[in-house]
């Protein structure tokens, strides 16, 4: 029999932590440490097989074109089928496709053909994993505390970051790429079963649509009606291509040429992942009143990384400006989940997060694939500096806009049940 006593002793999660909250932090967990080690992993198994920094550029692009070509199809698909089934399907695609490139590099000289094959088929499954997960993390939130469970979520993959870029830059010098790759493939295997359980029945039932083609109209009013939102993802559009063109690209290779190789470049990564940690702490306590104008002047230390490379700065300045882009980055993406949390409707939150998705990586298979080709014409560090001052220079002219200064944060009032339960709530704000 269980005493009162004993029910008081167990541990209690947060009322905001429910049971598809918690499975969706730790399948995150797992999966975000694996892919940030790969992403390593992947750069220097390019380079082992005797690639160039073009050659790296291109498998990078091999991910993101299909991601690009396949968001806005996730993204209705998402809305339209129960989203765990879609992301376990993506989980699966993801794990067959870095195995198979595990063993190829474990086996041998991989070709820059079969790299590029294997990268494009994790990009597809991300393209439907992402709208899928997004929405399925906003609607298992709710009220007022759905920003400091956000900040929760946030830091566990951040965390998990950390982790992965410390061990897989440690272990692509220790024992090789392959293995790393393999341990990625583990884990969307594991974070796919973990997803398997989600409980969707909380989500109202889809009524039947015109068709595909309809649904993506309809996000896409969704989308382009809210200034907000496509500015932003504007914003994103540009700095996340010469962000992803740094790190992907111009990043290992100044490791190799400056700074010792992939393990200082893991380091770096890592205090990168520190930064982000502890910028999700602070939002787990400061709730801005202005979401996207603190988010967004946030974004501008985001330029701070590649300045160091284009120096190249010493090993520990660069951690330094790393842990600080990824601390101030960290401010914007939970003000930004939260934004989306309390403006977008349920049933469109999938395809909304698609248009995000697909402006924000809609420019990076161009940004990667022409990293190698600028680095020619204009010189590496020429580079760099031009992507930091791309950074800057989105991100001022964002602030351009009204509603991005203006959306305030919504506090609710909630109205107590006859059996005192909260059973309604009253959003106040909002745009103003």
């Amino acid at each position: 029999m269980t005493t009162a006593a004993d029910r008081s002793r167990r541990p209690r999660r947060p009322a905001w932590a429910g049971r598809n909250y918690s499975l969706l932090t730790a399948a995150a967990f797992l999966t975000n440490g694996g892919s940030q080690a790969a992403l390593i992993a992947s750069a220097f198994a390019v380079l082992e097989a005797g690639g160039d920094s073009g050659d790296v550029g291109l498998v990078a692009a091999a991910r993101t074109l299909p991601l690009v070509l396949f968001l806005l199809i996730g993204g209705a698909v998402a809305d339209r089928l129960p989203r765990h089934r879609v992301m376990v399907a993506a989980n699966a695609l993801n794990c067959v496709s870095q195995g198979i490139f595990a063993v190829l590099v474990l086996a041998g000289e991989p070709r820059l053909w079969q790299m590029m094959l294997l990268t494009a088929l994790g990009g597809t499954g991300q393209a439907f994993f992402s709208p899928a997960a997004e929405g399925m993390l906003l609607s298992s939130v709710h009220g007022e505390q759905a920003g400091r469970a956000f900040a929760v979520f946030r830091m566990a993959m951040q965390g998990a970051a950390l982790g992965g870029a410390a061990l897989g830059g440690a272990l692509v010098a220790a024992v090789g790429p392959g293995w790393v790759l393999a341990a990625d493939a583990a884990a969307f295997a594991v974070a796919g079963a973990l997803r398997s359980f989600l409980d969707v029945s909380h989500i109202p039932p889809r009524a039947p649509g015109a068709g595909l083609l309809a649904d993506l109209r309809e996000g896409w009013r969704e989308f382009a009606g809210r200034p907000w939102l496509w500015g932003i993802v504007t914003q994103f559009a540009v700095a996340n291509a010469v962000i992803g063109a740094a790190d992907a690209v111009y990043g290992p290779l100044v490791a190799r040429d400056h700074l010792g190789g992939a393990g200082p470049w893991g380091l770096a990564l890592a205090f990168f992942g520190a930064g982000t940690v502890g910028g999700a702490l602070l939002m787990t306590r400061w709730k801005p009143r202005r979401l996207l104008l603190a988010g967004t002047l946030c974004v501008f230390p985001m330029a701070l990384p590649a300045a160091a490379l284009a120096v190249p700065a010493p090993v520990g300045v660069l951690c330094a400006v790393m842990f600080a882009a990824g601390a101030t980055v960290e401010v914007f993406g939970v003000s930004w989940m939260t934004a989306l949390h309390q403006e977008i409707p349920e049933e469109k939150l999938s395809r909304v997060s698609a248009y995000d998705w697909f402006g924000s990586v809609a420019l990076l298979p161009v940004a990667t694939s022409l990293a190698g080709p600028a680095e020619s014409a204009f010189g590496r560090t020429a580079a760099l500096w031009g992507c930091a001052t791309l950074v800057v220079v989105v991100t001022a002219a964002v602030l351009c806009v009204p509603d991005v200064r203006r959306l305030r944060r919504r506090t609710t009032t909630v109205v107590q049940g006859a059996d005192g339960s909260a059973d309604a709530e009253s959003p106040v704000g909002g745009l103003g």
